[in-house]
Parts: structure tokens; sequence; C-alpha cells
């Protein structure tokens, strides 16, 4: 049997329970939100413009640190009314924010349209999502379990 670690609860806030600690690193930044009640995704917002050429690349700051606890991750995934109106996504999606990574978020884009497109402050740019990871440790063995019959059929396996 392998030692399994579930997810804690999210830390107590004061006043706050289940809550995610969010620092604000600058007066302008914008705190993370849900656009609607049941929405998986916090909107992270950008406090810097930046341009985007055709093909370019960038890094977005967001002004915000986060305190995620162990047995948990935040991915940073793109929105998609961004990507399907302005060719605008990640470079890196998703990216992954460690439990124990206390720096500021910071968003890198590219911008695959082929006009230059300006992220403005206050812009919603990306969504986080925060994600329970199991903690299970990598254990070699001789062969692995059976699966649902899929076994090794990988890409286009289900057909169209």
């Amino acid at each position: 049997m392998v030692d399994v670690m579930i997810a804690p609860r999210m830390p107590d806030v004061p006043d706050r329970p289940n809550a995610l600690p969010v620092q604000r690193l600058r007066p302008d930044a914008h705190l993370p939100v849900r656009a609607h009640r049941w929405d998986a995704g916090l909107d992270l917002v950008a406090v810097e413009a930046l341009t985007l050429g055709p093909g370019a690349r960038g890094v977005v700051p967001t002004g915000l640190s986060i305190a995620i606890p162990e047995g948990w991750a935040g991915l940073v995934v793109p929105r998609s009314g961004l990507a399907r109106r302005q060719g605008i996504t990640l470079t890196n999606s998703p990216g992954l924010i460690d439990a124990g990574y206390r720096g500021e978020l910071q968003v890198l884009v590219i911008n695959h349209d082929a006009d230059p497109h300006t992220i403005a402050p206050g812009e919603r740019i990306a969504q986080l999502i925060i994600i329970p990871v199991l903690m299970a440790p990598p254990v070699e063995v001789a062969e692995l379990p059976s699966s649902d019959g899929r076994d090794d059929r990988g890409f286009g396996s289900s057909g169209r």
C-alpha cells in the first residue's frame, strides 16, 4: 500500500474560513474575483500596459502575491474571450504556482494574431484556479495495472 497525502482544507484567514490569502504588492493591483458565483477561475488583472506585436511574447505583472497552502496548487489559464477575439493566450498554459511560491503573480502571454495588441492596466488577462494536489510518492512497479481498455492507445484513440 502507498501512503497518500490528501489535500488539507484551505487555511483559515481571520473571520474568513477557507479563504485564499492575497497580498497587494502595489496599490493599483486588483484582487482576483470570479465573474460569476460558480466560476472556477478567479480573474487576474494587469497592472501595467504591454504592447505585443504579432507572434511576440511578454510578461504581465498583476501586483499580487498569494499564499497557496501545502497540498494545493494554482493554475494560471487563458481567458477564452481574449484568445478568441484578440489571439492573446498564455505561453505556458497552464502556468503552475506551487504552494511555497510567494513572489508576484506574473502572466506569460503571447500574441497569436496578425495585428499588434495592447494589454491595458485594469484588463483581465488570465484566470487563477486553485486545485488540490495528490501528494503520492512515485513507486516503481514491474507492471502497471490494466486500465479501462485504452492501455497504450494515445493521441486520437477516442476518434474524431
